[in-house]
């Protein structure tokens, strides 16, 4: 594949790629949502219905996030962003840290992080690492008012105007591990396209979606570093 040298690139990576380092996805057969009920752990509402279940539950997704590693496709991708001359995001659907673990520095985390700690009564975000529990003080306000940090449904996904932005001017845009039918992510590709944007999909099976020109088909941890090396060597 050839596209200009220093050309934008916009990546937008999905939980496929988490998959393969051996964290649980939310949505397929055997998910995360086979087991709980999106309204018990995944909304406002659930959060103050039963504050301990939710954050047992995402203290159980932070320690086996905590322990897993990146896999080819992550280190790929940082190579990718190290060894390109023009603009590169990676917009990640993720809450874990796999990219940054990789190498990966120019990430959004459209839907949180689990390594951060929200609050809900000033606003501000912080690292937290370990488990979080009811009753831990924001450090900015010292209230008693933590949640994950986590955009749940019926929430707005985070940094959407620098996405928006991003797409605008996007000549790759490359859609890694992600099933194309949650939005506001589902719309990038229509984004891109729409502006004029080479677009790319990589995922284990196509979804079928006209809007991309190419496809490439199997596990991301051998077809993102292919598909990367042959970017990087067509410059």
């Amino acid at each position: 594949m050839h596209i200009p040298p220093k050309a934008s690139i916009v990546v937008l990576t999905g939980a496929g790629i988490s998959a393969e380092s051996g964290l649980a996805t939310f949505r397929d057969n055997g998910g995360l949502w086979a087991d709980h009920d999106i309204r018990d752990v995944a909304t406002p509402e659930g959060f103050h219905r039963n504050p301990d279940l939710v954050f047992d539950f995402y203290n159980m997704r932070r320690r086996e996030a905590a322990k897993a590693s990146p896999n080819a496709a992550h280190n790929a991708l940082a190579r990718l962003e190290n060894a390109w001359d023009g603009p590169f995001l990676l917009i990640t659907q993720n809450v874990d840290s796999l990219h940054e673990k990789a190498g990966s520095k120019n990430v959004l985390h459209m839907h949180g992080k689990l390594n951060s700690a929200l609050c809900y009564e000033c606003g501000s975000h912080q690292q937290w690492d370990g488990d979080l529990d009811d009753g831990e003080v924001c450090t900015s306000c010292a209230r008693a008012a933590l949640r994950p940090d986590i955009v749940w449904f019926g929430e707005m996904p985070y940094d959407m105007e620098r996405i928006e932005e991003a797409l605008g001017g996007a000549e790759l845009f490359v859609s890694i591990g992600t099933s194309g039918t949650v939005y506001p992510a589902a719309g990038f590709v229509m984004e891109a396209a729409g502006n004029g944007a080479r677009t790319v999909e990589v995922n284990l099976q196509a979804t079928g979606n006209p809007l991309f020109e190419d496809c490439y088909e199997g596990p991301a941890a051998t077809t993102v570093p292919a598909f990367v090396e042959a970017l990087l060597a067509g410059r």
